[in-house]
């Protein structure tokens, strides 16, 4: 075979083969991990935020605004007590790696769940602690949630947490978010100031 013959005849193999492998069907892409959402009330969002964070299985976390009837909410409105918004946060979390009911628990214990309107040292209903379901099913796990919390609850007090369904939620500004990362100094001076955790561990009997 002449030199041409061969190379034309490589050409040709070459191109047989590169044709085979564009036709061999591409691997399927990794499936997206699932991502579910949940909102909570504790008071001061900066706080719910840092606490939600350490969470293995939180993906996320935003302060906003909900509950109220305001819409594109301020800080300034929301803190006025006129919006009827709670400060809150969003969570964002793989279900797969912690379930609804285990953000509930936690959520329980970093709250005080026994104050009307407030918690710790900030008063009024902008500041009352909830829990927002996103749906039937996590309205049902946080009725239920309480109803066990009722009969084992380490304190006298009622419990008069909100529990309802989820409405709009509003970002809050930039400078609200990841505070406790973006400002420690005076996020752990507030912390301490408002007696969050001492107030915890009265309430929970744990630190």
């Amino acid at each position: 075979m002449s030199a041409a013959l061969r190379g034309m005849a490589l050409a040709l193999a070459c191109v047989a083969l590169s044709a085979a492998a564009q036709a061999q069907p591409a691997a399927p892409a990794a499936p997206a991990p699932v991502v579910a959402k949940a909102i909570f009330a504790g008071g001061c969002f900066w706080c719910v935020e840092s606490d939600f964070d350490k969470l293995p299985g939180v993906l996320s976390t935003t302060s906003g605004y909900t509950g109220g009837k305001t819409a594109n909410p301020t800080y300034e409105k929301v803190s006025s007590d006129t919006t009827g918004h709670a400060e809150a946060v969003l969570i964002e979390y793989d279900p797969a790696r912690v379930s609804y009911d285990k953000l509930l628990a936690h959520f329980w214990r970093s709250i005080d769940p026994t104050t009307k309107d407030r918690q710790f040292c900030d008063a009024g209903h902008s500041y009352r602690s909830a829990i927002f379901a996103q749906d039937a099913a996590q309205l049902e796990a946080a009725r239920r949630s309480l109803a066990e919390l009722e009969k084992t609850k380490p304190f006298k007090a009622p419990i008069v947490t909100e529990i309802e369904m989820a409405s709009t939620f509003y970002p809050a500004e930039d400078y609200h978010q990841d505070y406790y990362k973006k400002n420690p100094a005076r996020y752990n001076y507030y912390r301490w100031s408002c007696r969050r955790d001492a107030r915890l561990q009265e309430v929970w009997g744990t630190k």
